[in-house]
Order: C-alpha cells, then sequence, then structure tokens
C-alpha cells in the first residue's frame, strides 16, 4: 500500500486512515528538521487533518476525544480548537522580526548564488557534502530551488548525486573557476 495524501482524510478506510496517521507521525522529526517551510506546512496540515477525521470516527480510542465522555467533540467545538491553534500560529510569526540574511537572500543575484553555492562544494573535502548538509546549504544561498536543479540537469552538470553525497563535477569546477571571475 503506498502513501495517498491527495486523498481526502474522510474518503479514507479505517486502515488506511490509521497506517497514515501513524506515517504522518513518525516522519514529523524528519520534516521539522530537514524540510522546506512548505513541506512543513504541507505535512502539519495533512497530519492535522488525519488526526481530525481519526478524532471524528473514534473519539473513545484518544484522551482528547473522550473528554471523559464516550462522544466525540462537537463540530463547534473542533472549529474553535483549529481557529485558536491557528491564531496561536499566526501571532507567532507576526511576533518573529524577519533577519536581514533572510530578507537579502530573497534578492540574490541568482547566478551569484550558484556560484556561492559551487564554491561551498569546492571548497569541501573532495567537493563533496552530504546531502542533507547540501540541502540546507542550497537553501540559505539560493532560496529558488530552479537554481539549483539547474546545476544537476544542464550538460554536462555541475553538481551530482553519488548516494547520500553531492559532488562538484570537474564541469562545476572550471564553470566556477569561469564564473567567479567575471562576478
Amino acid at each position: 500500500m503506498t502513501d495517498r495524501p491527495g486523498i481526502p482524510a474522510r474518503e479514507l478506510s479505517d486502515e488506511e486512515l490509521e497506517r497514515q496517521g501513524v506515517h504522518a507521525h513518525a516522519m514529523r522529526h524528519w520534516v521539522f528538521l530537514h524540510g522546506t517551510a512548505e513541506q512543513f506546512r504541507t505535512h502539519t496540515e495533512r497530519m492535522l487533518e488525519l488526526e481530525q477525521e481519526y478524532l471524528r470516527r473514534h473519539p473513545q480510542r484518544t484522551w482528547q476525544g473522550s473528554g471523559g465522555e464516550a462522544e466525540a467533540p462537537s463540530r463547534d467545538d473542533r472549529i474553535r480548537d483549529l481557529v485558536q491553534t491557528f491564531s496561536r500560529a499566526i501571532t507567532a510569526l507576526l511576533d518573529e522580526q524577519p533577519s536581514a540574511a533572510a530578507e537579502s537572500s530573497h534578492r540574490r543575484d541568482p547566478v551569484q548564488a550558484q556560484i556561492d553555492l559551487l564554491r561551498r562544494f569546492a571548497d569541501a573535502p573532495d567537493g563533496r557534502m552530504h546531502k542533507l548538509e547540501a540541502h540546507q546549504l542550497a537553501r540559505q544561498l539560493a532560496p529558488d530551488s530552479h537554481l539549483v536543479a539547474q546545476l544537476y540537469r544542464q550538460d554536462p552538470p555541475l553538481l551530482q548525486a553519488d548516494r547520500d553525497v553531492r559532488v562538484i563535477t570537474d564541469a562545476g569546477r572550471a564553470w566556477l573557476e569561469q564564473h567567479a571571475v567575471s562576478a
């Protein structure tokens, strides 16, 4: 059986609902530490959808749903809870001060972002970096994922994957040398 995140939770069988819920909770830590903001948001929305549906179907199986009673929370109670959760998240975001680095990274010159990324690879031991480290670095230096993807897809590729490691190629070193001079 495969994950089918596009299917609304209400349409899942009990078995599939429980399986996807267990999987969502198991993945939470990884998404929190390594996922993009979009992945984290999408994961949070799906996990909440699965939890709410599970709670609707099986209130007696959860402490939250039982409330000391055998019936599910009312629709109004569930809406109130979701609005309060949403409100707390919005307040927390509004209280954050965007960093100057984050603001300036969104206005970076795309070629300079690629140069900076390739330079970090060239400076790494043997031009190699673990994929998670490379992913984090790419998000910091080149927020547009298409810029990074181009480095792997162009002919010849400037970066390549080797299992869990990402490596700068000879073509990548040559490109870096040529563009670093003109930048």
